[in-house]
């Protein structure tokens, strides 16, 4: 059974009317998508700039990212396709962690160029102003 027999009548008779053929149908298999315009980077990528990104954080983004890209592609879990597979046929490559990373540099930069002592500024050198007391420090 192919794709194109599952489409209504309708459908089927506005397409021949575009020049679209049940070849085409079956070439395309929904693979072309942009992944500007997916929700998984919205998502993802909430308030990233605050984030400390560790190695394990960083394995779960790319599995996050290639789930995604699994699911776009309709590529089930219990079919053996590698990684590298979905990303050929995504045609592109990983973007999720980068997209991260310039965030926060980014982010670090416009807060570095504040002018005076701003907390942001004070927080991210690890600077405190004053002196710790004299001694054992008191516990509650």
């Amino acid at each position: 059974m192919s794709v194109y027999d599952e489409i209504p009548y309708q459908v089927k008779q506005k397409a021949g009317d575009r020049g679209i053929t049940a070849e085409n149908m079956e070439k395309s298999q929904h693979t072309d998508f942009n992944k500007d315009t997916t929700n998984e980077s919205a998502v993802a990528t909430y308030c990233c700039e605050n984030w400390i990104l560790r190695k394990n954080e960083e394995t779960r983004l790319d599995a996050f990212e290639m789930t995604g890209l699994r699911k776009i592609l309709r590529v089930s879990w219990t079919a053996k396709k590698t990684n590298e597979w979905v990303l050929n046929k995504a045609g592109g490559k990983t973007e999720l962690l980068h997209t991260i990373k310039a965030r926060k540099l980014a982010y670090y930069g416009h807060t570095m160029r504040k002018q005076g002592s701003c907390l942001e500024k004070e927080i991210m050198h690890g600077t405190m102003s004053g002196a710790r007391r004299r001694g054992r420090p008191r516990t509650a």
